[in-house]
């Protein structure tokens, strides 16, 4: 197993897979004390049994570059290919202003191919690749030097197996016509703006029984300022303030130090210094924006009559034809969709538009409208087309 030490033993690997079809990534990283997650180890392998056509970048060696596995990332030439990939990609947008392409990520094409809700790695390398996987250095300190053999056996497997995943998946996906839907999945991923956070939206993330302004005013401004000094200090959110902390001060809104010294939440390094005088001042700002001025949070659809029984009939039609089509219900529709389906008379979902649509959406739009209607046929579940209700007829001698 090769441990990737230096720019240059990087960049020969690199260079040797840009004519490859696809390269297989994962990372390992350690997220527990920072803000951004520190980036341990980055697993590459190109198709090839051979031990050469597989290494391990040591992320953490000193005067390494990462940029030849950046110019790899941008050759649309090759494919790049993940698991599960949103926090890996997280990772390198935020570190380096970098996104693969062309992607792929092997377990939204599982959902689409029919292997459960987000499938696992561990899963797709057991039914797929028929392997086994050690387990024993799953929740290991990736920073700590020097990693051991099985730390690198375990972390190989990431993305040896995943080559013959990958190309399975790819060859299915081709025979049934579903490539484009993965493709639109997929999009968001590489999507620079999913990666960006701004402070002033930390506050929507925090979940919360009150919607009265000032409540909301106070809850902003502090949200805005841990999410800020957090990013600043490199550390967890809750090493500035915890939620529950957070929602605390909201209430009160403490005007003083000595306010302060009587929460029972507050850290005791957040009740001096530079976190006490942004907490006063955030609630000096929330006090001073006008009532009209605060964000309200999204008000949840008004249910009409009818739409619980409704929305148990979707779920009913969602699952019988993601079993037929080999879709992962998930994929289709959440639970909230289905409730804003059922609610609402225009609900801007996914399941709406595209392939969603196609599959699941026109139905239940049809079912919501009375059109069709849902029978048990044995253990399956079928559609049965409704006739149209016919006018009523006029008795002789009444007018039209």
């Amino acid at each position: 197993m090769t441990l990737v030490t230096t720019t240059d033993a990087l960049a020969r690997f690199c260079a040797g897979s840009a004519d490859s079809p696809y390269v297989t990534v994962d990372t390992e990283f350690l997220r527990e004390r920072t803000y951004y997650a520190q980036l341990c180890l980055v697993q590459l392998a190109r198709p090839g049994e051979g031990e050469e056509n597989a290494i391990l970048i040591d992320a953490l060696a000193e005067g390494l570059s990462l940029e030849p596995l950046y110019a790899l990332f941008r050759n649309r030439a090759v494919t790049k290919v993940f698991h599960a990939a949103r926090q890996d990609l997280e990772i390198f947008a935020t570190a380096a202003g970098v996104l693969p392409e062309p992607f792929f990520d092997t377990q939204v094409a599982a959902m689409v191919c029919g292997y459960g809700d987000q499938v696992g790695y561990e899963t797709l390398v057991r039914q797929i690749a028929r392997a086994g996987i050690d387990k024993s250095s799953r929740f290991t300190d990736w920073s700590r030097r020097p990693l051991s053999e099985a730390q690198k056996a375990y972390a190989l497997a990431d993305v040896t197996h995943l080559r013959r995943i990958y190309e399975v998946l790819a060859k299915r996906l081709e025979a049934t016509g579903r490539a484009a839907w993965v493709e639109e999945e997929l999009a968001v991923l590489t999507d620079p703006a999913t990666y960006r956070s701004d402070p002033a939206d930390a506050w929507m993330r925090i979940k919360t029984r009150s919607n009265a302004p000032r409540f909301i005013a106070a809850l902003r401004e502090l949200a805005r300022l841990r999410e800020t000094l957090a990013i600043a200090r490199d550390v967890p959110r809750n090493r500035i303030l915890k939620d529950d902390a957070l929602l605390e001060l909201a209430a009160n809104r403490p005007r003083t130090p000595e306010d302060l010294g009587k929460s029972r939440l507050l850290l005791r390094e957040a009740r001096r210094g530079e976190i006490a005088e942004g907490i006063l001042a955030a609630i000096a700002a929330a006090e001073a924006v006008r009532v009209q001025d605060v964000p309200r949070p999204p008000e949840p659809p008004a249910r009409r009559a009818g739409a619980e029984a409704l929305g148990e009939l979707l779920r009913v039609l969602l699952k019988a034809r993601a079993e037929v089509e080999g879709v992962a219900q998930r994929l289709i529709a959440s639970s909230a969709d289905l409730d804003r389906i059922a609610s609402e008379e225009a609900p801007e979902v996914p399941a709406m538009a595209g392939w969603r649509f196609e599959l699941f959406g026109r139905d239940a739009l049809r079912l919501k409208r009375g059109e069709i209607a849902l029978s048990a046929d044995g253990s399956s579940v079928r559609v049965v087309e409704l006739a149209p209700a016919e006018p009523p007829r006029l008795r002789a001698g009444e007018a039209s």
